[in-house]
């Protein structure tokens, strides 16, 4: 019931739906997220911790970036339910439709430089 509990908190939260959503299209570092979102790095850093803890994000380091992405779910028959029902859920919704299109356009160099 734990588990499953920490995953059902660390989506009542929009922006950590948002993360979530926008980890669909690419795997994301801390600046890229902060720039979409319009957030405090310490702001995402906290959300993403609560996602990493839920089992839903997870995170691999490549030099000097730490780049997030959604977990597969392995471990946790909650989170591979619930990120396969997200890939589904509010792709329509005009926050997300907004944010998603931003993604394209990031350049990770000029927003960590």
């Amino acid at each position: 019931m734990k588990s499953f509990i920490k995953v059902m908190k660390a989506l009542s939260d929009s922006n950590r739906v948002k993360i979530v959503k926008m980890l669909q299209y690419k795997i994301m570092c801390v600046c890229e997220l902060r720039a979409v979102l319009g957030i405090s790095q310490p702001n995402v850093s906290k959300h993403l911790k609560v996602l990493e803890e839920a089992g839903l994000v997870d995170y691999r380091k490549d030099g000097l970036w730490v780049n997030y992405y959604l977990s597969d779910g392995i471990n946790s028959p909650y989170v591979a339910s619930i990120l396969g029902n997200l890939k589904h859920w509010l792709d329509d919704d005009p926050e997300i439709v907004g944010l998603v299109e931003k993604i394209p356009f990031l350049n990770r160099e000029e927003l960590c430089g």
